[in-house]
């Protein structure tokens, strides 16, 4: 009876006892290869101290970033196995040739990517088709300060950011407002610096075949050590990458 009472027991143990099933390893989430971006800092004008900063920064986002001063990069053949030409603290009449010049339209009207930063817009004033593609030529900048930044298209996939933010940064005006021509993203708060008036600070747009964005943030080391910032700048380049 004892026997049949232990049986019975051990039989009931191993039919309650769950099946185990050896763990499962994630699917791998498929990448395509990394957006390769010619991150350019020549300055003919004003050299901003963020420009080491900025480079070390780029280097963390996951993109193949080749930075380089070297306007020789600029041509048909040198721009081929770039995505994303990206101006990033650039100032001044850089001396492109006329060759040069018609490598970089080409390259963005063919279908290629172009992202400038903070003084991008105070560069080649001296060339119209670049003034297009970058959206704006810079005024002035009356705000050196802690300010309030508004999101204004949070849907827009370059946006990177949802919420507004504030920070200190050198704030830029333009010549025009590019609004109307471009997809204003990020606007100045005006009343966080005193003042009234719509005072776009970044935005989209397409280029003949290719995608355009440029964001006035950026004067400051900090700006570009600030995760909010480098959100932009990644959501940005996959953008105009077309990723």
């Amino acid at each position: 009876m004892r026997q049949a009472c232990v049986a019975l027991v051990t039989a009931c143990a191993l039919a309650c006892t769950p099946t185990r099933t050896a763990p499962t390893s994630p699917t791998p989430i498929a990448t395509g290869p990394a957006v390769r971006v010619l991150m350019l800092t020549a300055t003919a004008g004003f050299r901003h101290d963020a420009i080491a900063t900025a480079r070390e920064v780029m280097n963390t986002l996951g993109f193949t970033v080749t930075a380089t001063e070297d306007l020789s990069r600029f041509s048909a053949a040198g721009l081929t196995d770039i995505d994303v030409i990206m101006f990033a603290l650039t100032s001044g009449e850089l001396p492109f040739t006329a060759a040069q010049r018609s490598a970089l339209i080409d390259a963005v009207n063919g279908g290629k990517g172009f992202v400038g930063i903070h003084s991008a817009t105070d560069t080649l004033y001296e060339f119209p088709d670049y003034g297009r593609l970058v959206g704006a030529y810079f005024r002035e900048h009356p705000w050196t300060q802690q300010a309030r930044v508004l999101v204004e298209d949070a849907s827009h996939p370059a946006t990177g950011i949802r919420d507004a933010f504030t920070l200190e940064e050198e704030f830029y005006t333009f010549r025009e407002n590019p609004r109307g021509r471009v997809q204003v993203l990020l606007r100045l708060d005006p009343a966080s610096v005193n003042t009234t008036g719509d005072y776009p600070l970044a935005w989209a747009q397409s280029f003949g075949a290719g995608r355009s964005y440029y964001n006035a943030l950026g004067h400051f080391p900090s700006t570009w050590r600030d995760p909010r910032f480098q959100n932009q700048l990644a959501a940005a380049i996959r953008w105009t990458a077309g990723r």
